[in-house]
């Protein structure tokens, strides 16, 4: 491996990197600072009581916080896609809720105040959770196609994106300037052509083979490398074999990648039967499958 190969390209910057550094529920991380100095002074006057108060409701103010940036990500990827199942876990409800319990908590313990009180502040809290951030997005009606659901469209689509984003995350690993920029390429091969089913879905019968076969296989090259790359990085040199292998399975996916988008852009029907074996076969071949 060439001193050159060990440049990473930088990673493309996609609305999810953008949402990343979205400040929008920021504001939350900021608000349980209040409670610091209550901690302090709890402390120095030996009021066990209040310490435990203040440190619980700073701590669940704070995962409240987390719970809501993670949900204002994963509503902001549903809101980009076309055809989108409900997010896996209402993290932003989870959010109001927390944030209200822990407004009724500092009420009736740390303030005093009775529980009818308590709980008008802690439904004011959450009132206001609703009215800045709103609940977790629903699953986005769409036709089925061809005997799929709109259900069964959406759950595949997303897998296919979580498996995308896997082989990102295991190109990140490999410290080789060509593969990285190859493994960048399929990804982005691959998005488009999810795009384009999520667009029109009745593409999806004619995509299904290559979203179970080839984004599943180049999921499984990109990983299983990865972690032999990783261990043979310690004071070795890298097998020629090895390398020249993933090298021709990467080209293998990549010119297959580009086949299948082409055909879903003709309006082709896809008849991958042939070339799945083939590259199934190569997959087992190189150790990979």
């Amino acid at each position: 491996m060439t001193q050159s190969q060990n440049f990473r390209k930088p990673k493309r910057f996609t609305s999810d990197a953008l949402q990343k550094y979205s400040p929008r529920g920021l504001l939350l991380y900021f608000l349980p600072i209040a409670l610091l100095p209550a901690i302090v002074i709890a402390l120095a006057k030996g009021h066990l009581i209040a310490i435990l108060v203040n440190a619980t409701a700073y701590t669940l103010y704070l995962f409240s916080a987390w719970c809501l940036r993670k949900g204002l990500q994963a509503e902001a990827r549903h809101r980009q896609r076309p055809m989108a199942s409900a997010t896996k876990y209402p993290l932003k409800l989870l959010a109001a809720i927390i944030t209200a319990l822990t407004t009724g908590m500092l009420a009736w313990l740390g303030a005093r105040q009775t529980l009818p009180v308590a709980a008008a502040y802690a439904s004011g809290a959450f009132l206001g959770m609703f009215l800045s951030y709103g609940f977790d997005p629903k699953a986005k009606s769409t036709q089925g196609a061809q005997g799929y659901s709109g259900e069964e469209l959406g759950k595949a689509l997303a897998e296919s994106h979580g498996m995308i984003r896997r082989i990102e995350q295991a190109g990140s690993k490999i410290r080789n300037h060509e593969f990285n920029n190859r493994i960048e390429r399929i990804c982005e091969i691959a998005d488009n052509i999810i795009a384009q089913i999520e667009a029109d879905p009745r593409d999806f019968r004619r995509a299904r083979k290559f979203l179970n076969v080839y984004l599943d296989g180049a999921m499984q090259v990109t990983e299983g490398y990865a972690k032999t790359h990783s261990q043979l990085q310690l004071g070795q040199l890298e097998p020629a074999q090895l390398e020249q292998n993933f090298r021709n399975v990467l080209e293998t996916i990549e010119t297959s990648f580009l086949e299948q988008q082409q055909k879903l852009l003709e309006d082709d029907i896809f008849d991958l039967d042939v070339k799945i074996e083939v590259l199934t076969a190569q997959l087992k071949r190189e150790g990979i499958l």
